[in-house]
Order: structure tokens, then sequence, then C-alpha cells
């Protein structure tokens, strides 16, 4: 478990991040300028409507204050290649999806360690473990920013060996998802199956509810369908291995995953069960 923890699981990650920099190039960048409007209600929606609308939902289940925690590291997390993935899926607009995955991704190293400090203090109280913003910065820049920024400079050097290799490292990203997701279950199984009713309802709600909001955005604002798609995924998908690995971050944990990680290895399940009747209803339009 130590091997996992220490190693395996900030190793998948990176993975992950860097698989998602090689389908990256410059010009998925520059679109932000060119369509700011769907780029600035994606971003809103992640960085700002999400947490907020997990916040509400804690309080109203009043979930038990390392839950709650978990839930909140969880919406902190942008959406990472699954979002991409199922975007390309359900025929939405891809372009926009690189771009918020992207550069929301690249501002969590910003955003992240603020608001998970806070989140800590709020819910823990007195029983918070110390949280170091800077050193949990430095961290999501080794783990999450530095990857992507490798992969786009493979892209941008080395286009034919990122072409090659892109396919693989997804597979190989979802394998390593799927080890740290159960894991984390394993370690946490009492705690899982005491909370199971509570917390896996509020994370289906969590999910129902943020698909939702991104998909009224969207159409607020009368944004074509394809981008409509896309920010209803962007906005209801999250990256559960970042939300574990933070919490092992914040907490130090090196001998099992703390209570904190549980609720981002159950949405790694349940986000898929609430999300395919939307990418079902998304492709077929």
């Amino acid at each position: 478990m130590d091997f996992l923890i220490g190693v395996v699981l900030p190793l998948a990650l990176a993975i992950i991040m860097f698989s998602l920099g090689v389908g990256l190039d410059f010009g998925d960048f520059r679109r932000v300028l060119s369509r700011r409007l769907p780029f600035a209600i994606g971003a809103l929606a992640q960085v700002a409507l999400l947490p907020v609308t997990t916040f509400l939902l804690v309080i109203a289940l009043a979930l038990p204050p390392e839950i709650a925690v978990g839930f909140m590291l969880l919406s902190f997390c942008p959406g990472g290649v699954t979002s991409n993935i199922l975007s390309k899926f359900a025929r939405g607009d891809v372009a926009l999806s690189v771009t918020l995955t992207a550069v929301v991704s690249l501002l969590s190293i910003l955003t992240v360690p603020i608001l998970a400090a806070w989140a800590v203090a709020h819910f823990l109280g007195e029983a918070a473990p110390e949280v170091s913003v800077s050193g949990l910065a430095i961290a999501m820049f080794l783990i999450t920013t530095l990857p992507v920024l490798a992969g786009v400079a493979l892209r941008r050097l080395r286009p034919s060996l990122a072409n090659r290799i892109d396919a693989p490292l997804s597979r190989i990203a979802a394998g390593l998802f799927a080890l740290i997701v159960l894991a984390a279950l394993a370690g946490n199984w009492q705690l899982f199956v005491d909370n199971l009713g509570v917390m896996g309802g509020g994370l289906v709600a969590l999910n129902l509810a943020l698909l939702l909001i991104g998909l009224g955005l969207a159409r607020a604002a009368r944004l074509t369908w394809n981008e409509t798609k896309t920010i209803s995924i962007e906005t209801g998908i999250q990256n559960s291995t970042l939300g574990i690995t933070l919490a092992a971050l914040i907490t130090g944990t090196t001998s099992g995953f703390s209570e904190l990680a549980l609720p981002s290895a159950v949405y790694g399940i349940t986000m898929y069960l609430v999300s395919l009747p939307f990418i079902l209803w998304f492709r077929s339009r």
C-alpha cells in the first residue's frame, strides 16, 4: 500500500496529465481569444459554480467532516482527459473541451491549494492537519502542470511520436485510474459501506445537478448545441484521480488511503453511471 500511495498514485496522475498534454497544441490555447463567451461560461462553471454547488449540497446533507472535505476536494478538480473523451463521444465541441481542460488544469496550481486549505480548515476545525499552500502548489505543479507542459512540448517538437503514443498512453492512464479507485475503496471499505447511502446519493445528486447547471447556463447564453454539450460535460465531470491524490498530499498518508479520498474514489464509478444517459442523449442529437 505504501508503494501504491507514494509511487503509483502520483505516477498515475502524472501519466494522465501527460496524456492530456500530448493531445494538445498551442492552437488550443489560442482558441481562448477567439471563443471568449463559451470559454468564459465553461471556466466560470468549473472554477466558481461547481465548488459553490458542492458546498451547498454538503451543508444540506450534513455530511461527516472528512467526507465533506472529500466532496470539496473533488469539486476543485478540473475535468481532465475523461471529459475530453466523453465530449468527443457525445459529438460535442472537442476543441472547446480540450481548451477548457487545458487552461483550467494549468490554473489549478493557483486555485486548488488555496481552496483545499480553506476546506480542510472549515470542516475539520481543530482536528485539521496543517496544510502548506506553497507545498501543495509545488506538488500540484510537479504532478499536474509539468506533465501537461511536457506533453504539449512533445506534440510541438515530435508530432509523429506524439501521435504514436497518444492512444497507448490513454489506455495506460485508464488502467492506472481503475487501480487507484479500487485500492482507495478497498482501503476504506467499512467507511465506504457505512456511508454509502448518503455519500453515494450525494455524489449522484451532485453529478446530476452539475450536468444540468452546465446545460442550463449554455442554453441561456444561446451557445451552439455542440458547445452546450461540452459545457455540460465539462461542468459535470471531475478528475477523481486528482481528488484522491490531493487527499494523500494533505493528510500525508502513507499506510493507506485517507477518508478524504473516499468521495473521489466512489465518484470514479458513479460519474459514468450518471453521465452515460446524458452522453447517449447528446450523441443522438
